[in-house]
């Protein structure tokens, strides 16, 4: 046994040798960015002002926390693309009541499955999904204690800071290049509960940005902070894009333009999402008459989402 005994140590003191001396001088590996390390509390580490990158201390969030940091912007809503008056100064109650009803939807969903980031796409282009993004997440905030944060993750096309007013960038690109930090591509109105992160500037590879798997851990370092996580995304059908944010949601909503997409490309459309739930289907831009009769500026009303 003692020579057992001594041949251990032997090795320990070898080992110990040969790593030491290596270890002083190498600079320390940063950790992952998908499985940053957590402090002796349990609490998930906060990012580096650094690009974004995750540190070994990790600091917890809260709303009051992005409050303090994230001032109100001062957006200019555009009154075609947001039926509700906090946002725009204008209201359409009879539109706005059909967003009420597909949150409703939505919330009788999540009481059946785990639903918090829900991904809105459609599948051919100009079928109205950031239209449909904007005023579901109005409708979520309007409710008291309840929080939104609408990512647009169409790289290609970023429409959500038109719709509100608001500025492009620093966004979602900004952030994915490691350009700046999570807290600095927020943005916030006068709702407090109400929060966008832009497109962001311009970028070559779009796809290739949305697979470094960053995007998924800006959706971790939020989803404690806000009920709903809504992503804007580019049409489904024709390009990638769609399918890399549908393994990050939790589900997708599908956004049907009426009269417009043909059956068979909508069907195409919902295959593309083969590991998750398409939870709903909006018809959008239905013709007066056809409905209840509510056209507002180009933009029809939005049915109550079905099962597929």
């Amino acid at each position: 046994m003692s020579r057992i005994h001594e041949a251990l140590k032997k090795a320990e003191m070898e080992r110990g040798e040969a790593v030491t001396p290596a270890a002083a001088g190498a600079p320390e590996p940063e950790p992952d960015v998908m499985s940053p390390a957590l402090s002796p509390s349990g609490a998930a580490p906060s990012e580096s002002a650094r690009g974004g990158i995750a540190s070994a201390a990790f600091e917890p969030i809260t709303l009051d926390t992005i409050r303090k940091q994230c001032p109100t912007s001062q957006w200019s809503p555009d009154s075609h693309a947001v039926l509700f008056a906090e946002l725009s100064g204008h209201t359409h109650p009879a539109g706005a009541e059909e967003f009420r009803t597909l949150r409703s939807r939505l919330y009788a969903i999540r009481e059946r499955q785990p639903l918090q980031t829900v991904l809105v796409t459609s599948a051919l282009p100009s079928e109205g999904k950031t239209f449909i993004t904007l005023n579901l997440a109005r409708a979520i905030a309007q409710q008291p204690q309840r929080s939104v944060l609408v990512i647009d993750a169409d790289l290609r096309i970023s429409r959500v800071h038109e719709g509100v007013g608001a500025s492009v960038a620093p966004g979602l690109t900004d952030y994915l290049r490691g350009d700046v930090d999570a807290l600095s591509v927020l943005q916030r109105g006068r709702d407090d509960n109400f929060f966008i992160i832009p497109g962001g500037s311009p970028d070559p590879n779009p796809v290739e940005l949305l697979g470094t798997g960053r995007l998924r851990a800006l959706i971790n370092r939020f989803a404690p902070v806000f009920d709903w996580i809504i992503l804007d995304s580019p049409p489904c059908v024709f390009l990638a894009d769609a399918s890399i944010l549908g393994k990050v949601s939790d589900g997708v909503l599908m956004v049907v333009q009426s009269g417009v997409t043909p059956f068979d490309t909508a069907q195409k459309a919902c295959r593309e999402f083969q590991e998750k739930q398409v939870v709903g289907v909006v018809l959008n831009r239905v013709p007066a008459g056809l409905t209840y009769g509510y056209y507002y500026y180009g933009y029809g009303t939005a049915q109550q989402p079905a099962k597929n």
